[in-house]
């Protein structure tokens, strides 16, 4: 935990409840945008353009949040214009290590990069962040606005399928309303509740979430907005793939498996063998990273399943 630029305490998954012992989400505290010409986007300051090699992402393989923009790199083509650092999975006393010094800050801790940025910063130093090597600071650390910022903001930079296409962008916005509270952050909602009824309110509300995208699959598809391949469904699927090997045990949301749900069992598959996808999902670093939160699982010890078929070749 940073307070004014210094490190105070352990890291704590949860920094923040509210008045039923809720878990409460940091908000991201960058929100400048990349455009084609470096005007300003939605939120933030002027300034920031589309360049290759000007900018790098930082992320680490167990964060459904991060992977949400490492899957947008890869499917817009943007590999070889913003370069890429990965973070060690296992979650230490002060949070993201890397496993060696940063080659473009030198840091050793995520919370370095934030301090350099703003050496008055406060919170949890999260992932993924936008760093801009040319003027030395974090563009975006919210992972929503980083995946429409490669979706658009690179301009002729960036090829692929369009992820936020005008005409789907109410069905999209929509979905991704019901889907965030309910389910993305509903796990985490249940896994770090302080109190039962906060738990057991966050629990209906993942599987209700499940249930009502098991019917809306089973009927439609392939993809959430029927034929178009959508950022709704890449932020689905940064969650699915990690609910049978991570969030199921030890998070506490044990009514199903994500194998249990036909339609979502198939979809998750038709997501992760799309090309490229597969290269952004480490099942070893997802269960490496949630069981070494100690608040959860003091002992550190990580379970050998479960058998995930057509997921995790080596399960």
């Amino acid at each position: 935990m940073l307070v004014n630029g210094q490190w105070t305490e352990d890291w704590q998954p949860v920094q923040a409840t509210d008045a039923k012992g809720g878990f409460v989400r940091q908000t991201s505290s960058f929100r400048n945008w990349i455009t084609p010409d470096g005007a300003a986007g939605p939120t933030g300051a002027a300034g920031f353009a589309a360049e290759a090699g000007r900018y790098h992402l930082y992320v680490a393989l167990i964060c459904p949040w991060a992977s949400r923009t490492l899957i947008a790199r890869k499917l817009k083509g943007l590999e070889d214009v913003i370069s890429l650092s990965i973070v060690e999975p296992e979650l230490g006393d002060q949070g993201w290590r890397f496993a060696t010094p940063d080659p473009v800050n030198g840091a050793e801790w995520m919370h370095q990069i934030y301090t350099k940025a703003d050496p008055q910063v406060s919170g949890r130093a999260t992932v993924p962040v936008l760093w801009d090597k040319k003027t030395g600071t974090i563009v975006n650390n919210e992972s929503a606005d980083i995946l429409r910022i490669f979706n658009s903001g690179f301009g002729a930079l960036a090829s692929g399928p369009d992820l936020y296409p005008q005409a789907l962008r109410a069905g999209i916005d929509a979905l991704n309303d019901r889907i965030y509270p309910r389910l993305n952050n509903g796990v985490y909602r249940a896994g770090f509740a302080t109190t039962q009824v906060a738990d057991e309110e966050a629990f209906r509300d993942v599987f209700d979430e499940l249930d009502t995208l098991e019917a809306h699959l089973a009927s439609g598809g392939p993809w959430l907005m029927g034929e178009t391949f959508t950022e709704a469904d890449i932020r689905l699927f940064v969650t699915l793939i990690r609910f049978d090997a991570a969030y199921h045990g030890l998070f506490k949301t044990n009514l199903r498996r994500i194998s249990d749900y036909p339609a979502l069992q198939a979809y998750q598959l038709r997501v992760l063998n799309l090309p490229g996808i597969r290269e952004t999902v480490s099942i070893d670093h997802i269960k490496r990273g949630y069981y070494s939160i100690k608040k959860l699982n003091p002992t550190g010890i990580v379970p050998v399943g479960p058998d995930l078929p057509g997921i995790d070749p080596v399960a």
